[in-house]
């Protein structure tokens, strides 16, 4: 009885939807009836992310976990017999799965110099970025007053932007070329020695990070310039009349009005010289023995140069990855700390 009056009260329960009339259309649904071309421009774009981004960084994990190498990435290998066709065999040496195995030879020393390439990726990126929002700044707050033929310097100080990296880093290298470069000469000319520039670890590394700071100079003062050109001109006129100096001005109003571009390029510019593989490799070629190397060309080196090793460039790609996520995800809590949106 208890049954039947159960099946009973749950039949005669009223219905969530009337009869007749079909479930509502889901949230998703309703997006894509509404936004069907919003969704149909962005597709195109989703695909080629996922072709060029996607898939190789998923790829690229996987292969970290992997010995995958040029030697053992053939599953047979096929000789030529005297008849002249061809006999395969299984490759005894296949590459397999390893789990965490690179990681931790990486990591212990046993492959490459990991903490020793660390620490002068950290070195150099401190001392380009400073370099870079320091001179930046200071070029971006000259450019932004009324000057004569302020266009003309405009255009000169954004050149080594529109320079090749690889033709600036040889430039330069010819520059501090102990027997040939100007950098020499002007010392030989006040009756100077001539200094190997490369003989020593931290003026290797002193070249590359002049290189590099003349490069990335430019695109920070155009960054800068641009925020500054947005902070209203009352501000700087109210303040004036306050009595405020030109120091004033720039720390009270100035700096202020530029915290959310100059946290911004800060940002781009420390991902950026952090992966700057082309000025060390080009410039001082890791020299004196591997000693001015950093993350992205001691990876390279240790990965490619002999028996290409994709398991292992796999993993250092892996752990520079991290190293840059991990920054990226403390720089945003302290931004928002400080109240900026981001």
């Amino acid at each position: 009885m208890e049954l039947l009056m159960t099946t009973v009260t749950a039949d005669s329960a009223p219905s969530s939807t009337p009869p007749g009339r079909s479930a509502p259309p889901s949230r998703l649904r309703r997006s894509w009836e509404k936004h069907w071309y919003a969704w149909a421009m962005v597709l195109p774009v989703v695909i080629v992310l996922a072709v060029l981004i996607f898939y190789p960084l998923f790829r690229g994990i996987w292969l970290s976990f992997t010995n995958l190498t040029e030697a053992n990435q053939v599953a047979e290998i096929c000789t030529r017999s005297i008849t002249g066709g061809e006999v395969c065999t299984d490759n005894p040496n296949k590459w397999e799965f390893v789990g965490l195995d690179n990681y931790l030879r990486v990591l212990t020393g046993e492959v490459g110099e990991f903490w020793q390439w660390t620490g002068t990726t950290l070195i150099w990126t401190f001392a380009c970025v400073i370099c870079h929002f320091g001179l930046g700044l200071g070029l971006a707050t000259m450019l932004n007053r009324p000057m004569r033929l302020r266009g003309l310097y405009r255009v000169l100080l954004v050149l080594p932007w529109a320079v090749p990296a690889f033709v600036s880093a040889f430039a330069w290298k010819f520059i501090f070329n102990e027997r040939f470069g100007l950098a020499n000469a002007a010392l030989a000319a006040i009756g100077v020695d001539p200094i190997d520039m490369f003989a020593d670890r931290w003026t290797a590394l002193l070249t590359a990070i002049i290189t590099n700071v003349w490069l990335g100079v430019p695109f920070m003062m155009v960054a800068l310039l641009g925020g500054m050109q947005t902070i209203p001109g009352e501000l700087y006129e109210a303040a004036e009349i306050d009595g405020a100096s030109a120091w004033q001005r720039f720390r009270n109003i100035t700096l202020p009005g530029l915290r959310s571009v100059s946290m911004t390029v800060i940002l781009l510019g420390t991902i950026w010289t952090f992966n700057m593989f082309p000025i060390i490799f080009l410039v001082t070629e890791g020299e004196p023995a591997g000693q001015s190397e950093i993350l992205v060309t001691g990876a390279y080196r240790a990965a490619f140069e002999g028996i290409r090793n994709y398991s292992l460039a796999s993993t250092y790609g892996v752990l520079i990855l991290s190293i840059l996520l991990v920054f990226s995800v403390f720089y945003r809590r302290a931004l928002r700390k400080q109240g900026e949106v981001w």
